[in-house]
């Protein structure tokens, strides 16, 4: 259910109004761009708003080739929001595009009602979903860093006149203490969720010393990634039809039959225009997908927009460094729309599909056979020499467990024989200045 910011809106003119408690009725006021995925757009901020716990009372359409400075919709479209807002009691308007804090303020003292963006929309419904510790700051941390570029004139409604020595009032006084208190909050948070990314560092350091390859499954939010992670791993995740149903990482050993295991990982789902809040407070649980063996990118096979889908999630994988791993398309839910299970080869780029459902386990042995086949032993062999100034590239490879042997050499270097996957050994080239051309079989 939507949560409303306890504090007043920052009118000078004292027009204060009383924030709501939540689940009273919504206006959503849907930005028309002329774009040609428009409809979608639509569709998902009416599923995002019903996700929150919002009681949609009506949807308005507006037109903007370029956003009013004041308000984003122009004084003639505020003027008819007002008169909605009344006539349908609404305590709530939810606009689908990004505003400014002076246009969010601007709208909010014209309507009398409290405003959000369509960010502000999706860290509420992340707010209701963190379940877990580390979910939980995570959300915090965003939301903040959120919240700190709206306090500007929260508390000018206390001073008594602006400017001059000795002429500021309380409320700069109130502002300046709610900006350091959030600052303090903001870099505790930043403290604990460093210790989160070095505990996950860990976890994936003392997998790779075990030589378990990870999957991470990827995807557009409400594909059914949970789902399918339940399926073949017989976990107990959370897994509901709608969007952001889980947030949390959750790591689980997934046996191929070929005495081979990996460690499957259910991440959190992608979505249109994802904040950066969101993605810069998640970024130890989004580096679990960026540091796996390969990525199951998983498609809801009914979605009439899923190739937009599909680029909208390679758009987050090339923001956190994940859009040159191996990837597998996973199409998901046929037995909603008819398809054959199966495993089918797209050309011209002989890209691999597995057309599967998660419902019914329809297809999943063929998606066992993709990933034992994508994780399967692709090494490369050879030896390199280090100088003795290149320490920190010989832990490197120790720490990959890429190292068979080594042997001093006469001249001060070391010759280290190398057995190292491939994906490692194009990580050491691209990161830690291996040269290239060290390993004949590369």
């Amino acid at each position: 259910m939507v949560t409303p910011d306890s504090r007043a809106s920052g009118a000078s003119e004292l027009q204060l109004f009383d924030r709501p408690t939540g689940g009273e009725g919504a206006l959503l006021v849907h930005i028309d761009t002329g774009d040609a995925d428009d409809d979608l757009a639509r569709a998902e901020i009416i599923a995002l708003a019903e996700s929150a716990g919002a009681d949609i009372r009506d949807i308005i359409s507006v037109s903007r080739r370029r956003p009013d400075p004041r308000t984003f919709v122009g004084s003639g479209k505020v003027e008819e929001l007002a008169a909605l807002v009344a006539s349908h009691e609404a305590a709530l308007v939810i606009v689908n595009h990004a505003l400014s804090p002076s246009q969010e303020r601007n709208l909010e003292r014209a309507l009398s009602c409290q405003v959000i963006d369509r960010t502000g929309l999706i860290l509420d419904i992340f707010a209701q979903r963190a379940r877990t510790h580390e979910g939980k700051l995570q959300v915090e941390l965003a939301q903040l860093r959120h919240v700190a570029t709206r306090l500007v004139r929260g508390w000018t409604h206390l001073e008594r006149q602006k400017g001059g020595i000795g002429m500021r009032g309380p409320g700069e006084t109130q502002l300046e203490t709610d900006r350091r208190l959030l600052g303090i909050r903001i870099k505790q948070l930043e403290r604990r969720l460093a210790r989160v990314r070095q505990q996950r560092a860990q976890g994936r350091q003392s997998r790779r010393r075990r030589e378990l390859p990870t999957v991470s499954l990827v995807g557009y939010t409400n594909a059914g990634k949970s789902t399918l992670f339940n399926r073949l791993t017989e976990a107990a995740v959370y897994a509901d039809d709608r969007l952001f149903a889980t947030l949390d990482t959750t790591l689980r050993r997934l046996e191929l039959g070929n005495d081979e295991p990996v460690i499957l990982a259910d991440t959190v789902g992608f979505i249109r225009d994802l904040p950066h809040q969101l993605v810069a407070a998640f970024r130890s649980t989004l580096e679990e997908a960026a540091e796996s063996d390969l990525l199951l990118h998983v498609v809801d096979a009914g979605d009439e927009g899923w190739r937009d889908s599909i680029a909208q999630v390679e758009l987050v994988l090339e923001e956190i460094g994940a859009l040159d791993l191996p990837r597998l398309l996973v199409f998901n839910k046929i037995d909603q729309t008819g398809a054959a299970a199966g495993r089918r080869t797209v050309e011209p780029d002989a890209r691999e599909e597995v057309w599967v459902s998660a419902a019914t386990g329809d297809g999943l042995d063929g998606l066992l056979d993709a990933i034992r086949e994508s994780v399967g032993e692709d090494r490369l062999y050879g030896t390199v020499c280090l100088a003795p100034e290149e320490g920190r590239l010989r832990a490197r490879l120790y720490e990959l467990g890429a190292v068979v042997a080594e042997r001093p050499q006469d001249d001060g270097q070391i010759a280290m024989e190398l057995a190292v996957k491939r994906r490692d050994y194009q990580q050491l080239v691209k990161r830690d200045g291996l040269r290239a051309d060290l390993l004949p079989a590369a």
